[in-house]
């Protein structure tokens, strides 16, 4: 029997949050598979151009590598709908996001490498070889900035800012007040007593 009671702060259960999921990472990947298809289409076009033949034996092997790696990242990007469309209606959708999330990720690294080749053979080829590595190398190390390097400062962030909030704030100190105790009201007619004098 599915469990349907309310598991996370959204108040829904472990089968919407599931659904939920799902949703946001098939957003995710609709941004990411439009990069790879204007990049897909560009490596196949190029191979095309009148200028191709004189590649050098560097630069083919560049494209024939770059144009691996995004036929690649297309495949690990629509794998999550071909998983879903396998696995649906079996009871399966945690399991479909745990591992289309993986997939997703991975595709993340490979494309991040043929962003990098196709920037280093256009350079290469209108620049020379220096300003390819350059400019290759660049790319590389702004994907890696902003896909690997910033979600982690912000989670980090976000952790930190989570543990400052739980912690007590501590209660302010009370003002210590000196306690004054009334003296004994003398009864009427008693005199008072006098000091006993110490024997000597």
């Amino acid at each position: 029997m599915a469990d349907h009671r309310p598991c996370t702060a959204r108040n829904e259960t472990p089968l919407e949050r599931a659904d939920r999921n799902f949703g946001e990472l098939l957003q995710e990947l609709r941004v990411t598979q439009t990069g790879v298809q204007i990049l897909f289409a560009f490596l196949l076009t190029l191979a095309f151009t009148q200028r191709f033949p004189s590649l050098d034996t560097f630069q083919r092997a560049t494209y024939v590598t770059t144009l691996l790696f995004a036929v690649l990242a297309a495949a690990l990007f629509t794998a999550p709908a071909a998983l879903h469309r396998s696995l649906f209606q079996r009871g399966a959708k945690a399991r479909i996001v745990q591992v289309s999330s993986r997939l997703a990720t991975v595709g993340m690294g490979v494309l991040v490498l043929a962003f990098t080749g196709s920037v280093l053979l256009v350079v290469d080829v209108t620049t020379g070889r220096a300003g390819g590595v350059a400019a290759g190398a660049a790319t590389l190390l702004v994907c890696l900035g902003l896909w690997g390097l910033l979600p982690r400062l912000v989670r980090r962030a976000g952790l930190t800012e989570e543990r400052r909030t739980a912690q007590p704030h501590p209660a302010p100190p009370s003002a210590t007040r000196e306690v004054v105790r009334p003296r004994a009201a003398a009864r009427p007619g008693a005199s008072p007593r006098e000091p006993s004098a110490r024997p000597r």
